[in-house]
């Protein structure tokens, strides 16, 4: 097996590599999808935004122009990375689950496709809860444990089944025999379902489901829904099978059978409940 050094999304021996790279390149593709997601619930200008695992920073890089963005990650590479390439230099290395921040600090948190790498979820969702003000917004992305996509080709790995594996047994039955030199790894991806979201956010949360919205850019051609060359595939064929307009009919924002066994990537609106 061949050897590679950390980090390995930097790394061209990964398997990953090309897929992790797409995702780098579209970064501030990703950050307009954002923008977009957001501005169609709030005035997303003059707000003090804390994006969370900000990873390439196009997310803050996007936001920043008409707010004050607080760009956080675990990764100093990454934070490096972003003050080279977006000139970001509100960035803070920092784990989720201890933020230096003080209470209600923050009118909006952006937590994007992020939180399935989460160490301790708990922890870490205490301390977003914390210093997120009174009424405050939290947007969160993030893969559909269950989605019949995600089953088929998971979206880290692009293998099939992975996706519904807890973290332990991704470790132990998964990389243990395919990728032995990431076996220590702290922030493997554990996806969640939509039950499973609901039952850790909406006692301090009001949800609101953003499906229609993210098919609606998808079929409308937007580059930061999807860049795994399986999903590519998979939408050139329906647009072929002519079942656009059909998706678009059955998408919607409510929690049923699309949104607990079909959509691949949650999209998500959260408010803050009053105490």
């Amino acid at each position: 097996m061949k050897s590679y050094s950390n980090p390995a999304w930097l790394n061209e021996m990964h398997p990953n590599y090309s897929r992790w790279k797409k995702g780098r390149e579209l970064s501030t593709a990703r950050g307009e999808l954002v923008l977009k997601f957001i501005s169609e619930e709030i005035d997303l200008t003059g707000l003090k935004i804390l994006d969370l695992g900000s990873g390439e920073g196009g997310t803050t890089s996007i936001l920043s122009k008409n707010n004050f963005v607080v760009s956080a990650d675990i990764s100093k590479t990454r934070l490096l990375r972003q003050l080279e390439n977006f000139q970001i230099t509100s960035i803070v290395n920092a784990c989720a689950s201890k933020l230096p921040f003080k209470d209600g600090s923050f009118k909006l948190i952006i937590l994007q496709d992020v939180i399935e790498h989460f160490s301790d979820f708990n922890i870490a969702l205490s301390e977003i809860h914390r210093v997120i003000s009174e009424k405050g917004i939290l947007y969160l992305s993030t893969p559909n444990r269950f989605s019949l996509i995600n089953i088929i080709a998971d979206p880290h790995w692009g293998l099939p089944f992975v996706s519904v594996l807890q973290r332990e047994l991704v470790r132990k039955y998964f990389l243990k025999f395919f990728r032995k030199n990431e076996i220590k790894r702290t922030d493997i991806a554990e996806l969640f379902s939509l039950s499973e979201i609901y039952k850790m956010f909406s006692a301090r949360f009001e949800i609101k489901i953003l499906t229609k919205s993210a098919v609606n850019m998808l079929l409308g051609g937007h580059e930061g829904i999807i860049w795994s060359e399986f999903h590519l595939k998979s939408l050139r064929l329906i647009k072929k099978l002519k079942l656009d307009g059909l998706l678009r009919k059955i998408a919607n924002n409510r929690k049923g059978f699309v949104n607990y066994f079909l959509t691949p990537t949650f999209y998500l609106i959260m408010i803050k409940k009053s105490v």
